[in-house]
């Protein structure tokens, strides 16, 4: 994943990150699957009470459709950053 880190408000956190899937995917909650492409991930997060460096992340969102698709509607999707993981983790087994 690359990250992009973004200004944002003192108590939170924002990080656009781009990730590239080499075959078709789906993710829970998707009623189809994605083609392969890169595709844009938002990290959200807040700081801790206790701390001034320390997150949690709190949403993650997948961009929808590819980056590379033109004329399309785009969508920001929430998913869980631990189905991510295991779907970027399948597609670089069958890579």
């Amino acid at each position: 994943m690359r990250a992009f880190p973004q200004k944002a408000a003192s108590d939170h956190s924002h990080h656009a990150t781009v990730v590239r899937f080499n075959a078709a995917f789906v993710l829970p909650g998707f009623d189809e699957p994605q083609p392969a492409g890169e595709y844009r991930v938002d990290l959200d997060g807040e700081s801790l009470r206790a701390s001034r460096t320390a997150w949690r992340r709190v949403a993650t969102f997948i961009h929808l459709p590819a980056i590379s698709a033109k004329g399309s509607t785009q969508q920001m999707v929430p998913i869980e950053p631990a189905s991510l993981e295991v779907a970027l983790d399948k597609n670089r087994r069958q890579s």
